[in-house]
């Protein structure tokens, strides 16, 4: 037979756990947090990872910080975070990767449906289709004429194996039957640098980290891959306008927390970071990066996630793209 006090010091038990999870909520957050960005510095996810830091420091009171934890497509960063302790201290700001690589990976280090809670999309950004100015390319088509006159002339410059725009080049190469290289960069910022530098003249990558220097002519934008042009180059065609259907992408800039964190520590999160996109002045510094704000419901960035979970995973599969090991 149960013995009647040992199930009243189960429920005391549970009761202190409750209330020491809910003061510790109540408090959050009582010292820094860690935000970790699974790409290197100056790129997309950065960036928008340094807003929200700024903004969430300001609001709630202690320091956000950002950790920057590059290498294998996202995935060094992401299984890091994955594997932090579930208090609301450790913040992952991931890209499109978060939903790709459990596709593209054969040993994905996270479980992207177990391992986190969704906390809300901050924002997308268009992906871009760009070139070095010496190119004599001014459209895709006239890229895709380029490449197949000089097979394995040229080389695409890639932000990550397994990032939305590394996938992009992907089927662009397989739809078209092209013959170029790809080289990955750890970030889209990297990538912007390469292109600038003719070191690899072709990319397609996240608007943010190359908006200015499309603007100045230094890099020459031939479509953004979204279904609508973007404000902040309003004159540079979607792919569809350009003649190529079926390839619309975008980046998405994602805020997660490990499985397990109290549910009072997301609703917080998710309202100032929600609050922070609306905001007439953030809007206004994201909007000409090629940010789009989102600041979705942690309920309906759940549904994001697994609707590009499954189709990122179809693309793969189409693409007839191997599996990284």
């Amino acid at each position: 037979m149960r013995s009647p006090l040992r199930g009243l010091a189960a429920c005391v038990v549970l009761l202190v756990a409750t209330l020491s999870a809910a003061t510790a909520s109540a408090a959050y957050p009582d010292r820094p947090v860690k935000i970790i960005v699974p790409f290197a510095a100056g790129g997309p996810t950065d960036v928008m990872a340094r807003i929200l830091a700024a903004r969430l420091s300001e609001k709630l009171g202690q320091q956000f910080y950002i950790e920057n934890m590059a290498g294998a497509g996202g995935n060094i960063g992401t299984a890091n975070a994955a594997r932090a302790a579930a208090d609301g201290y450790t913040i992952l700001i991931a890209s499109s990767s978060y939903v790709v690589n459990p596709s593209l990976y054969k040993n994905c280090p996270y479980d992207a449906e177990k391992d986190f809670i969704p906390v809300t999309l901050a924002a997308i950004t268009p992906n871009i289709l760009i070139v070095n100015p010496s190119l004599p390319a001014k459209t895709p088509k006239e890229l895709i004429e380029l490449i197949k006159a000089n097979p394995n002339k040229y080389t695409f410059a890639s932000p990550g194996i397994g990032t939305t725009p590394d996938l992009a080049s992907q089927l662009f190469k397989v739809t078209y039957n092209l013959d170029f290289a790809i080289a990955p960069y750890n970030g889209g910022g990297p990538v912007a640098q390469a292109v600038l530098a003719n070191e690899a003249p072709i990319s397609f990558v996240a608007m943010t980290p190359t908006t200015q220097l499309v603007l100045t002519g230094k890099l020459r934008a031939l479509a953004v891959t979204t279904k609508k042009r973007s404000a902040a180059l309003p004159d540079v065609p979607t792919l569809a306008e350009a003649g190529i259907v079926g390839q619309d992408s975008e980046t998405m800039q994602g805020v997660f927390v490990p499985r397990g964190t109290p549910q009072a520590i997301v609703d917080v999160l998710q309202k100032e970071i929600a609050a922070a996109v609306a905001d007439p002045a953030i809007k206004s510094r994201m909007q000409p990066l090629g940010f789009e704000p989102a600041g979705s419901s942690s309920a309906d960035f759940a549904v994001y996630v697994k609707d590009e979970l499954a189709k990122w995973k179809k693309v793969i599969s189409d693409a007839k793209i191997k599996q990284i090991p």
